[in-house]
């Protein structure tokens, strides 16, 4: 895997980020029509799966980072079961919730692999690097 020099970089980021704009879209759209809690739901956990990936990768360390990739898998889970609510009131048609569910599956996919690469590797990540480089 090559190094990833800022979370921008890093695809589940990139994905989240893309779900965000849709989401965001149908939303300003006025898709969901008034129900507040449920948009306010929705944005919440489709913006903390790339927040987390994000403050993860910042904190420079691979424990932290992984503590904050599955936060960020816990918050997909989340948006999944959000989905199924938008549509169940009629918010979402089946395509859409199926585009978006998609979506997510794959972020958490990525999100996976991601955890299992660092889970193995013998970085500690840049905080460390000074105590490594010894």
């Amino acid at each position: 895997m090559a190094t990833i020099k800022k979370f921008e970089d890093i695809v589940s980021w990139q994905k989240a980020r893309e779900m965000n704009k849709i989401v965001g879209k149908m939303i300003d759209s006025g898709k969901f029509g008034k129900s507040y809690k449920l948009i306010d739901q929705i944005e919440s956990s489709a913006g903390s799966i790339m927040d987390n990936i994000a403050e993860g990768f910042e904190r420079g360390g691979n424990r932290e980072f992984l503590q904050f990739l599955y936060i960020s898998k816990g918050s997909c889970g989340e948006f999944r079961s959000q989905l199924y609510r938008a549509m169940d009131r009629g918010y979402l048609i089946q395509t859409e919730f199926d585009m978006l569910y998609k979506l997510a599956l794959d972020i958490i996919v990525l999100l996976q692999k991601l955890i299992d690469y660092l889970d193995k590797s013998e970085m500690k990540g840049p905080k460390y690097k000074s105590r490594q480089d010894k």
